[in-house]
């Protein structure tokens, strides 16, 4: 007798958390290696009240220049204070600038990048706001900025925000001039949707992608810039221990205790170094050109 019941088809399995993250990791070492780089900068900046062995502000002139010993794991810089424990503690400030400029201009460029590629009126004049803005060099702009209000972290942070959101608008109004000319967005204008709907459901998700890359540079760049205006001594305070703050503190003993800036300089080339591995690694997980190739 033949079973008239048809077979029980065999459900497609679906790939667990786990496997997605082995296929990433072995697709894309080198961003791995940023993360997990990254991962273990931020997390000694975090637990630096644990890591540290001194109080990074406590100045003792009788200990000045001491060389790296098992009290002070780096040696001690021209006032006495422990390099160790203000390396710690300068990833706080760096990590807090370049973090919080990377969200803020990039937020900040999506809205005004979104106005720009929609509305024509809006795109002639941001434009021009847009291009006087970008033909300064980022660092003159954050000087110029910081000598006009009083030097903080908050001040050091928005004068580097406003460097970088240009370069967010332009990437933003670029993808938004190429996405709105697709069949998919005219036939949804055709069809009466509303501006805001096209908007925010088929123009915003097609600016993820390039702006998930961009914030990773615009990080590394940010902290780049707090380092140089610290150096400059246009940043932050001097009695803020940041990596560009110690750097500059140790330039003038480069020749006698030359780890004064050696530590502080590994540490920032080794944060910028992973967070631009990571933005290569986005960028090719999130290009569908790439994302499948071995």
């Amino acid at each position: 007798m033949v079973n008239g019941s048809m077979p029980p088809q065999r459900q497609r399995s679906t790939p667990s958390v786990t496997s997605r993250l082995l296929r990433v990791a072995s697709l894309h070492p080198a961003m791995m290696v940023g993360f997990a780089i990254l991962a273990a900068l931020v997390g000694a900046s975090v637990l630096a009240p644990l890591l540290a062995t001194h109080d990074p502000l406590l100045i003792n002139p009788v200990a000045r220049l001491r060389p790296p010993s098992r009290e002070h794991l780096l040696g001690t810089d021209a006032l006495g204070r422990d390099l160790w424990s203000r390396t710690v503690y300068g990833g706080r400030v760096s990590l807090a600038v370049g973090f919080s400029v990377a969200i803020m201009a990039t937020v900040a460029g999506l809205a005004v990048g979104l106005l720009a590629g929609m509305n024509r009126l809006a795109d002639a004049v941001l434009m021009r706001i847009t291009d006087g803005l970008m033909a300064i060099p980022a660092i003159l702009l954050a000087i110029a900025l910081m000598a006009i209000v009083k030097a903080s972290v908050g001040t050091v942070i928005f004068a580097i925000t406003v460097v970088e959101i240009p370069r967010v608008i332009r990437l933003v109004r670029s993808v938004v001039l190429s996405v709105r000319e697709q069949p998919y967005v005219e036939a949804a204008t055709t069809l009466g949707s509303k501006f805001h709907r096209i908007m925010f459901l088929e123009i915003l998700p097609n600016t993820i992608a390039p702006l998930t890359v961009q914030a990773t540079y615009i990080c590394a760049a940010a902290i780049l810039i707090e380092s140089l205006l610290s150096f400059v001594g246009a940043g932050t305070p001097p009695e803020v221990p940041s990596w560009g703050n110690i750097i500059a503190e140790g330039r003038n003993y480069f020749m006698l205790a030359p780890r004064l800036i050696l530590a502080p300089g590994l540490v920032l080339a080794l944060t910028i170094l992973a967070i631009n591995m990571i933005g290569d690694g986005m960028r090719d997980l999130l290009d569908p050109r790439f994302a499948d190739k071995p």
